[in-house]
């Protein structure tokens, strides 16, 4: 396994780094504590983070899985490369909803509506969730934090000029073809600090999510 040390010259200050690599071995970053990587792919910057809390973007594109997993506070992944870049216990995920969420979408946009922490290891399911035709197979708990009220939240495409995660601001929606997105920190910076005046208790606002879906138990 590499190692490499502050004096090498890809090391950069901060939670984050990027260090190009043109093979798959594993990183282990000597900087008193370690790094693991992720989002590896060959003859592509490898992005390495702390141990500890990360923020992903978590893409839920229809209002039945969004009732499920604010009613149930869990989160299922699909299988495949959909799925690659989850998140680990300990992490924060700020959960985004399509602008097709809610079967309208020429009236919504895509936005980032709430706001949890993952609460377990991302494990596989016993017996799959299915929504639709869609299997997911593997899933974890959350606790959520808050939510906007419903239908609110920080519209995503207005912030992509200012967002490190979408390089090519013509292309941005591509990146979003997938269960989870690994944000830089200066990005989760962003969205939690815009997020954070529409957020209100869970409590209080998760029967307008789940109203008139399967999740709906009638408060």
């Amino acid at each position: 396994m590499p190692n490499i040390g502050y004096s090498t010259p890809f090391i950069k200050s901060g939670r984050e780094v990027k260090i190009p690599l043109a093979e798959r071995d594993p990183v282990r970053v000597v900087c008193r504590r370690y790094l693991r990587v992720y989002g590896v792919r060959r003859g592509a910057d490898r992005t390495v983070r702390e141990e500890g809390m990360a923020t992903h973007l978590v893409i839920i594109s229809d209002r039945e899985p969004l009732a499920w997993v604010l009613r149930t506070q869990r989160m299922a992944f699909p299988a495949g490369r959909a799925a690659t870049g989850l998140p680990a216990e300990g992490d924060r995920a700020l959960l985004y909803t399509t602008r097709g969420c809610y079967r309208n979408p020429t009236r919504d946009r895509g936005r980032v509506m709430g706001l949890a922490i993952v609460t377990s290891p991302v494990e596989t399911l016993p017996e799959p969730v299915v929504f639709g035709e869609r299997r997911f197979t593997s899933g974890c708990a959350l606790r959520v934090e808050g939510l906007a009220p419903v239908r609110e939240g920080v519209v995503l495409a207005d912030l992509v000029p200012r967002l490190e995660v979408f390089p090519d601001e013509g292309s941005w929606s591509v990146r979003m073809r997938r269960a989870a997105l690994p944000l830089p920190p200066a990005d989760a910076e962003l969205l939690t600090r815009e997020l954070g005046p529409l957020l209100g208790p869970r409590s209080e606002r998760l029967a307008d999510y789940t109203r008139g879906t399967e999740w709906d138990d009638g408060t």
